[in-house]
């Protein structure tokens, strides 16, 4: 904390500055032997061959299965509200921010 009694930017954009400057001195001091291009970024898979490319491809579908599987009961009926057409959520925008509005009305008032 800056122990100021406001918010000062000034004080935040010196502290990103310096933060800034510091992962770049660690990222400077870096291996210099990298070569990319070379047998240095080739897929390492514990001494095998790699597969094509083609294969080593893993949908997020399988990789997510079990979480969503889980909760199935809650993404069946949030899958089916999402329709991809905006006019829906700029409705939900609206009723969420309407009904947001009505119960900071209803609270200032009791």
């Amino acid at each position: 904390m800056t122990n100021l009694p406001f918010w000062n930017p000034i004080v935040c954009i010196v502290a990103f500055v310096i933060l800034i400057a510091i992962i770049c001195l660690f990222r400077s001091r870096g291996q210099k032997k990298y070569k990319e291009g070379t047998a240095q970024t080739d897929i390492f898979l514990s001494g095998e061959e790699p597969p094509a490319a083609e294969q080593r491809h893993i949908k997020s579908h399988n990789i997510y299965w079990g979480f969503f599987q889980t909760l199935k009961r809650y993404y069946g009926p949030t899958v089916r509200a999402h329709t991809g057409i905006i006019n829906d959520y700029i409705i939900w925008l609206i009723a969420l921010a309407a009904l947001t509005a009505v119960i900071l009305l209803i609270a200032s008032l009791t």
